[in-house]
């Protein structure tokens, strides 16, 4: 099913100009002016922003940035954000495939990629965002033995990926093939990770080290 846009919900995401970084590109290589030397993590597909909302509040010493493309979504994290006062948080309504045409070399701690979309077809893995096309841009970005954090409802996407970053030399470790199959793990969750505990799937999760 087509997703339909919010009527207006470009215009209003323009508003939060303080909040949302509309030429990135201008900072690549400089973003420690904005994040105040903090160390910068970083979502890919940041969705409506229950996530990197939690961890920004838990963690008011590390910069977030969110990069989403679907403006209506990315409007409810913006407005998370707002409503929660947070300032170690700006988000980028971005194309993740430019990503390299952002950061500068070294420029990144950490990635986190949350139940991306899997494009099943085999004809489209390289739109997956742990094929190795992206894997050798974030490997760019990312600074020396920083890490990618994934997780996914998906076996058959996790088994690509793991397969990926192992065939590019990352370091792979804390693999799950059932996150929560014990009560108590300490980890926060997306909306889409909530659900799909309550129906009893599978999460996925693994922590890629970047060995350059």
């Amino acid at each position: 099913m087509r997703r339909r846009k919010k009527p207006g919900a470009k215009d209003e995401l323009l508003k939060f100009d303080s909040m949302v970084v509309l030429n990135p590109e201008e900072n690549k290589g400089n973003w420690n002016h904005i994040s105040d030397n903090k160390k910068i993590h970083v979502e890919l597909g940041t969705g409506r922003g229950q996530f990197i909302n939690t961890l920004a509040e838990m963690h008011r010493d590390i910069f977030f940035i969110g990069i989403e493309i679907k403006e209506e979504i990315l409007l409810d994290a913006v407005k998370k954000s707002v409503d929660k006062g947070l300032n170690n948080i700006r988000y980028l309504w971005h194309d993740i495939n430019d990503i390299d045409s952002i950061f500068h070399e070294d420029e990144v701690e950490r990635l986190y990629i949350n139940f991306c979309d899997p494009w099943p077809k085999k004809r489209h893995s390289r739109r997956r965002l742990t094929h190795r096309d992206y894997l050798y841009k974030y490997r760019k970005i990312l600074a020396k033995n920083s890490e990618i954090h994934f997780k996914t409802d998906g076996e058959e996407l996790f088994e690509f990926s793991l397969n990926e970053m192992l065939d590019t030399e990352y370091i792979v470790r804390d693999v799950s093939l059932n996150l929560y199959r014990e009560e108590n793990v300490d980890t926060v969750k997306t909306e889409y990770e909530e659900k799909f505990i309550t129906l009893e799937k599978n999460i996925y999760r693994l922590v890629a080290k970047n060995n350059k």
